[in-house]
């Protein structure tokens, strides 16, 4: 219902997907300023990550503008010289929107959040992403450049500095399942 004293600017959104995007920016706005210098967290001591990042929306964001940042990224995105990566990049777009989704899921299960995640490509554990990485052949340096966008992301994010390395820690955990495919192809 509208209020005729507070009017509201038309975001063109359905009221229901408004309300959900303004709790969105505002959850993240409550992360950025827990990240800021003599803030508190706003999660009590001790709570899992999932809730020191603030929780599903938060982590959606972050998932959603590092994936877009990828894609991008000139040494593992579009114009990669790993042909693998250059052409997923390029010729599955189409497909960005569902990696996404699973990146999202995969992220709030791994930093102990409420939500399942079923790989599409089960690995050597459920959280496992050695099949799904696997011919892409991504090699340890490629890595560390997703690593490293991923640390931009949470940068751009105001991720506050021990969330930060618990992410980059978490993600740093999969090395090696993620370039199993490169190192097999090159023994």
């Amino acid at each position: 219902m509208k209020d005729p004293k507070h009017p509201q600017p038309d975001s063109g959104l359905p009221a229901t997907r408004r309300k959900v995007m303004e709790a969105a920016s505002a959850t993240l706005a409550a992360v950025a300023f827990a990240g800021a210098p003599g803030a508190a967290s706003a999660a009590p001591a001790g709570a899992a990550l999932y809730d020191r990042l603030g929780g599903i929306f938060p982590i959606a964001a972050v998932v959603d503008h590092f994936s877009d940042a990828l894609v991008k990224n000139p040494i593992v995105g579009q114009h990669s010289k790993n042909p693998q990566l250059a052409e997923w990049h390029t010729r599955n777009l189409d497909r960005l929107p569902g990696l996404k989704f699973m990146r999202t899921l995969w992220v709030a299960k791994v930093s102990g959040g409420p939500f399942v995640y079923t790989p599409t490509r089960p690995g050597s554990t459920n959280e496992g992403l050695e099949n799904a990485h696997r011919n892409l052949k991504i090699s340890p340096a490629e890595f560390d450049e997703v690593a490293a966008e991923l640390g931009r992301t949470l940068d751009h994010f105001k991720v506050p500095a021990k969330e930060m390395g618990e992410v980059l820690g978490a993600f740093a955990a999969h090395k090696d399942e993620v370039t199993r495919g490169w190192r097999d192809a090159n023994a």
